[in-house]
């Protein structure tokens, strides 16, 4: 024990971990406010289906040598969150249907890309990584981290602002439209911010364990808590401290930062569940 702490004593006072745990952090922050909404509103699976959009574009931006990817995958996934978010209102393709079709052939059109416009000599290598994360967290630069704290910021400042709509969207979106809510706004507004949340946890996570910080801090919030607000509080917070014990957890253990962030989900959501059944015997 003394050891381990000692050997996370040294690596904290390296920046490249100091630089993992904050964007680890503010993006675990973004994306449990946004997974209670999902989760509310029966989306939970819009954030793997978005994971996998972002995965196609991002080969496609690695095919056409563009030098920044974020350029191309986050308009690309905020369309498609758009889309799918709609999809289900008169369409002839409904929303899981939709989904479906575009997660799925989106991931086989970037895998197809990969392996014929391989970025290295390690193609496996790459769609390992990029599926079930990897040490990039430990890579990022001080820009990166300012953008995920921009990130964060929006997302919190959102709901601080206009909770109340989003809880109008949530639980009743047919009375508020009565109203005179636009709830078409409202709904584009989550659509683009879940996309960005999305594209950019891939980073942390990978592409397959995205949903893990959406859904598994806002269901475990919402066996305890009784009203909106304080499951956005306790979602915020079980989210951030989940990212904070994955993340030097793996740097002692040596483990997969992604894999071991969601196993402290699931360890949460757990706890969770069993204090609920606990205070409403």
């Amino acid at each position: 024990m003394t050891e381990s702490l000692e050997t996370l004593r040294q690596y904290l006072a390296f920046p490249f971990v100091q630089n993992a745990l904050a964007a680890g952090l503010l993006v675990a922050l973004a994306a449990a406010l946004l997974g209670v909404t999902l989760v509310l509103r029966r989306l939970s699976y819009i954030g793997d289906g978005l994971s996998h959009v972002a995965f196609g574009s991002m080969a496609v931006a690695g095919a056409l040598q563009f030098a920044d990817r974020l350029s191309l995958s986050l308009p690309v996934t905020a369309v498609c969150a758009v889309l799918l978010l709609r999809s289900g209102r008169g369409a002839k393709v409904r929303g899981d249907a939709a989904l479906a079709m575009l997660s799925v052939g989106a991931m086989a059109l970037g895998y197809l890309l990969m392996n014929v416009f391989p970025g290295s000599s390690n193609v496996s290598g790459d769609v390992c990584s990029t599926l079930f994360g990897s040490t990039s967290i430990l890579t990022l630069s001080t820009s990166d981290v300012w953008i995920c704290a921009a990130l964060s910021a929006g997302v919190a400042l959102f709901f601080a602002l206009f909770r109340n709509r989003i809880f109008e969207i949530v639980f009743d979106p047919d009375f508020a439209r009565a109203c005179g809510t636009r709830t078409a706004f409202w709904e584009t507004a989550l659509a683009v911010l879940s996309a960005v949340v999305v594209v950019v946890a891939m980073r942390l996570v990978g592409t397959l364990l995205v949903s893990a910080l959406l859904v598994f801090p806002a269901v475990g919030a919402m066996r305890v808590c009784r009203s909106f607000r304080s499951a956005l509080l306790l979602s915020a917070a079980t989210g951030m401290a989940c990212a904070l014990a994955g993340i030097l957890a793996s740097v002692v253990a040596g483990t997969p930062v992604g894999s071991t962030v969601v196993a402290a989900d699931v360890l949460a959501l757990l706890a969770l569940s069993l204090a609920g059944r606990l205070r409403h015997r």
